[in-house]
């Protein structure tokens, strides 16, 4: 049987306080959200402003103890700790509870991106001046939202039919024919093409109206487009009953077209780039430092800090107190932050260093557990301090994240990191012979004479990485 009773006993548990809360969001913003997130507590907060006369020289970004001064002589309240050391707060594994408040960057439009004009957008503004009637206007419209990022239409005629008839009366398919007649017309010339080859042909047929060549050519890409294949050549050549110098003049014509006539607009948004920290040689060694502009400095208004040694009613010294502990709180986690992404970066460049000398292809395997091992920290700490944090070497700006990759085993008892072989794959694949690409297959053979030990599979799923077609989609004549 069992009796019912109160029982008392002792136990350790992480709570998810607002401090605590913040602290994270500040470590896993990007410098742009960093930059946000400072200009709206600042604004919010009148004991906080920025050190406009702060000497970068003479001490740290941010440095905490500043605050520390100049808020000791003031009747701080105590019922939050705001002493609280960072490696206290990362060193458990801990999920932030569903209270926690998300991560908001739809504000952050003016500093963050900068939006381009996608292909539909530029599309309706071109139906939208044309002379079509309101009915054509909404044929036209509909299939435009088909057409896809290269610039091609991936549905059918007839869907468009069946959607649209009985909305626009519609005896037949022939008005929709018509209409995408016309969109394929448009800037870029060829959008809405249903393949590579049709593209090409509204391209020839449209640029070199008056060339006999092109005309014929175009009315064959239309009808086989798979002639566009390398490995056809000789077929489409004969079929055109063309000499070796006509066929030449006609590969160097298409070879001014854009089989991909959408490429060129993005759905998405561009997003600039800070770097947080940088890498420089300096006499033999390598020297890591925060970027200086990546957030301003930060201190305690003095004349609102002032104030609270005056008197004045019980609710204006409760919200100066409050504001007083919530921007030394503030001030000291944007430091601990930065403290923690300098250490992070100064271990990964303590490790790479082959890649900042020589490249990707001499990239070492590292993973986040390496370096949350030295530093006593958890790697989901590890993780939001290297995700959109970026490190500025003399090769280019990288996500601290690139500098993280799987080991792979060699023939000689060593290793290799997926990065070093996406690199090697990469650079197989561009000393390889246009008329004959390398499969997956002959990428794995030839990684394994330079002795990595890698499967066909991984191969191919490194390829798809870094976004290179097939060999057969390699084997394009133009």
């Amino acid at each position: 049987m069992i009796k019912q009773g109160l029982n008392i006993g002792l136990g350790q548990s992480l709570t998810m306080t607002p401090q605590l809360q913040q602290a994270i969001r500040l470590l896993q913003l990007s410098t742009l959200e960093l930059e946000q997130e400072i200009q709206t507590t600042l604004e919010s907060n009148p004991l906080l402003e920025v050190n406009e006369n702060n000497n970068e020289s003479d001490q740290d970004l941010n440095d905490p103890n500043n605050a520390e001064e100049s808020s000791t002589e003031y009747d701080i309240p105590n019922e939050n700790d705001i002493d609280t050391r960072w490696d206290e707060i990362y060193s458990d594994n801990f999920s932030p509870n569903s209270d926690a408040e998300p991560i908001s960057t739809s504000h952050v439009l003016e500093n963050t991106h900068s939006e381009t004009e996608s292909l539909q957008s530029y599309l309706h503004w071109q139906i939208n001046l044309s002379q079509l009637s309101v009915p054509d206007k909404i044929i036209a419209k509909t299939i435009v939202d088909a057409i896809d990022d290269k610039g091609y239409l991936r549905s059918s005629i007839e869907s468009f039919y069946q959607i649209l008839k009985d909305t626009l009366l519609l005896e037949d398919n022939s008005e929709i024919e018509s209409i995408l007649s016309y969109i394929q017309r448009l800037d870029p010339l060829g959008v809405g093409a249903r393949s590579p080859g049709e593209c090409l042909a509204i391209q020839l047929k449209m640029r070199y109206p008056d060339n006999p060549l092109a005309i014929k050519a175009a009315k064959l890409l239309k009808q086989r487009p798979e002639l566009l294949e390398i490995r056809q050549h000789t077929l489409f050549k004969q079929t055109l009953k063309l000499s070796a110098a006509k066929f030449t003049q006609l590969v160097q014509l298409l070879k001014t077209l854009d089989p991909y006539p959408g490429s060129r607009f993005s759905s998405q948004h561009t997003e600039y780039i800070v770097p947080d920290v940088y890498v420089k040689l300096i006499k033999g060694h390598w020297q890591v430092s925060l970027n200086p502009n990546a957030s301003p400095q930060l201190k305690i208004n003095d004349f609102y800090a002032d104030l609270l040694l005056k008197k004045g009613t019980s609710s204006e010294i409760k919200y100066l107190k409050s504001n007083l502990q919530h921007a030394n709180w503030f001030i000291k986690s944007i430091y601990s932050r930065n403290q923690t992404i300098l250490k992070v970066t100064q271990l990964i460049v303590q490790h790479q260093k082959a890649f900042l000398q020589y490249g990707a292809q001499a990239m070492k395997p590292l993973v986040l557990r390496n370096i949350a091992e030295q530093l006593e920290m958890h790697e989901s700490s590890i993780s939001r301090a290297t995700t959109r944090k970026y490190l500025h070497t003399p090769r280019g700006i990288f996500e601290l994240k690139y500098f993280f990759s799987s080991q792979i085993a060699t023939d000689v008892g060593g290793s290799c990191s997926a990065t070093a072989i996406q690199s090697m794959i990469n650079s197989l694949i561009e000393q390889e012979n246009l008329k004959k690409p390398l499969s997956d297959n002959m990428l794995t053979i030839q990684l394994q004479k330079q002795g990595i030990k890698v499967a066909r599979r991984t191969v191919a799923k490194y390829r798809e990485a870094l976004n290179i077609p097939a060999s057969h989609e390699r084997k394009m004549l133009i």
